[in-house]
């Protein structure tokens, strides 16, 4: 029986399988994040048309600002120059800048978490290798 791993490196093992099962539920958390962030920024851009057209333009399109984050300046005319464009037209760009932008962010938060988890599963394998192999 001197061959046969032990309960305890049995349980290591075990234990090592499930951080990489925790690896892979914490990336489950991240990953909608840029989706997330996207869909915010969109319906700020929505925001500032249904904005535009009220009789207190100026004021909602104020209140919207905030939302917009660094569209804002792209968007809405700010302290100097108008930018380029009818509102509508400044929306449409700003909407397609953003999604390359978020499909950017969501390709290299994908890279980041596929290697997370292959180097969590690394480690584990390596991890319980050792302890299998320790036994003995």
């Amino acid at each position: 029986m001197a061959g046969r791993p032990s309960g305890g490196a049995a349980g290591f093992l075990a234990m090592a399988f499930v951080i990489v099962g925790l690896a892979g539920i914490f990336a489950t958390y991240a990953a909608p994040v840029p989706l997330s962030r996207a869909l915010v920024r969109e319906a700020a851009l929505d925001q500032v048309l249904a904005a535009a057209s009220a009789p207190d333009a100026t004021a909602r399109l104020a209140a919207v600002r905030p939302a917009l984050g660094d569209s804002a300046d792209a968007v809405l005319s700010g302290p100097g120059t108008l930018p380029e464009g009818t509102l509508l037209e400044r929306v449409a760009r700003e909407r397609t800048r953003i999604r390359a932008h978020f499909e950017r962010e969501a390709a290299a938060l994908a890279t980041r978490l596929r290697l997370l988890i292959g180097v969590a599963t690394l480690a584990a394998a390596v991890f319980g290798v050792a302890m299998m192999g320790a036994g003995r």
